[in-house]
């Protein structure tokens, strides 16, 4: 019987394994949680990563799906030998008889509010979201959905070889991931890989600052660029008050609004005007004094918090920062932070990098650790005309199970009396 390996198995491939079960093959899962060789109710074997061997006979198999977190330097990629992603391996499937279209979405902020904008303003046409979010390739494909809208991350683009969008939507690029990719001009070249791949009566829609990369000039489809939320405005048709939205989620809203004209002729603003962002994203709330807190724990990169921010530059700001930033330099938080009212509170894994970067900068900051602590002592001075706001520029997954877990705990220490 045929055997399929399965690299990782999380979120992601789950679905894939239950695919390929359902199509009577079995799977070789192999991932590094798993501490010894056993079998599963449906017979797929389960095993640790240190067991894949691709010249052992016992595992062998004629193809490698993998989780896409899975960084190119584990031994598992390093032993592939025929390693493919999962968009490869679900867009290898389509025939004349189902090829759909997609739109891919990526970028460093806002994949996800640019995503969920998408799929609500393209449901008429059959539109599904899938990806990072919502519902797994597998079941796309499965349900043979008519318009596969996909928030698309740089590790995906990195392990694709063959896959393309019709429309690929590249919100702004900074620095992020860069120990998984190397370096942040290996960033971009994944984030950029898609219009290598792209053949002609594809569309494109990128920042300005690549029109003049080799990548741009070697696509063979038609690339639009925008500067910014003004800029995207003029180039649609709409001003800028009419969207509703706020930055960072303005340029999210124009952007989908750009590429529902430019594949279905459609710009509908009172329908974008329902749509709702989602937590922990720039999410307000107050507290019993009527304190302002914002959520935005899943700011966990530079530019997003960067962007928080300057949304509340006009207050007096007590920013919590810290976690893991997997080696990305802190260092523009602190040249903004220079010219506002703004106190630090440190907590996480980089914190140390933190207070180094405050005493150079001659910034306000306490050592806290830990969240809690945090929150506590912002409490001993908010005042009504500040507010409280956790946006780390980093990931959660040093103290917490997740950014959501990072958010609710912060909601819920901001809330008690």
């Amino acid at each position: 019987m045929q055997r399929i390996s399965i690299f990782g198995y999380g979120i992601t491939t789950k679905p894939i394994v239950n695919f390929l079960n359902n199509q009577g093959i079995l799977c070789n899962i192999f991932d590094d949680k798993f501490s010894r060789n056993s079998t599963d109710e449906r017979g797929n074997f389960l095993l640790p990563s240190g067991a894949f061997k691709p010249q052992d006979s016992a595992y062998q198999s004629t193809m490698e799906i993998l989780s896409p977190g899975i960084p190119p330097s584990h031994p598992l990629i390093q032993n592939a030998k025929n390693l493919i992603s999962e968009y490869d391996y679900f867009y290898g499937l389509f025939s004349a008889g189902y090829s759909p279209k997609s739109i891919w979405i990526s970028g460093t902020n806002g994949k996800t509010t640019t995503t969920e904008m998408l799929t609500l303003l393209l449901g008429k046409f059959g539109a599904k979201s899938g990806g990072n979010i919502g519902t797994p390739l597998a079941e796309l494909y499965t349900q043979k959905s008519h318009l596969w809208v996909l928030e698309t991350s740089s590790f995906s683009l990195h392990y694709t070889h063959k896959a393309f969008p019709n429309l690929y939507l590249l919100l702004p690029v900074k620095q992020d991931h860069i120990d998984w990719h190397g370096s942040f001009e290996a960033y971009i070249c994944d984030k950029l890989k898609p219009l290598l791949l792209m053949p002609k009566d594809t569309f494109a829609i990128l920042p300005y600052e690549f029109h003049t990369r080799p990548e741009v000039k070697e696509f063979l489809g038609k690339a639009f660029f925008y500067k910014d939320s003004f800029d995207l405005a003029q180039q649609i048709g709409v001003p800028l008050e009419a969207v509703g939205f706020g930055e960072p989620f303005l340029l999210d809203a124009l952007l989908a609004l750009q590429a529902c004209k430019l594949l279905f002729g459609i710009i509908d603003v009172d329908l974008l005007g329902t749509f709702q962002v989602g937590a922990h994203r720039i999410e307000e709330f107050h507290d019993k004094a009527g304190r302002l807190w914002v959520d935005d724990s899943k700011g966990t990169n530079v530019d997003a918090t960067l962007e928080a921010l300057k949304r509340y530059q006009n207050k007096k700001i007590f920013l919590i920062l810290g976690g893991d930033d997997k080696g990305a330099d802190q260092q523009p938080i602190f040249e903004l932070a220079k010219n506002l009212d703004i106190e630090i509170f440190a907590i996480g894994s980089n914190e140390k990098k933190l207070l180094g970067l405050a005493k150079d900068f001659g910034i306000a900051i306490h050592s806290c650790g830990e969240l809690e602590k945090a929150v506590k002592k912002i409490k001993d001075s908010l005042g009504l005309d500040g507010v409280g706001l956790l946006s780390p520029a980093a990931a959660s997954l040093d103290q917490f199970v997740s950014y959501k877990e990072r958010g609710e705990l912060f909601q819920q220490y901001a809330l008690n009396e």
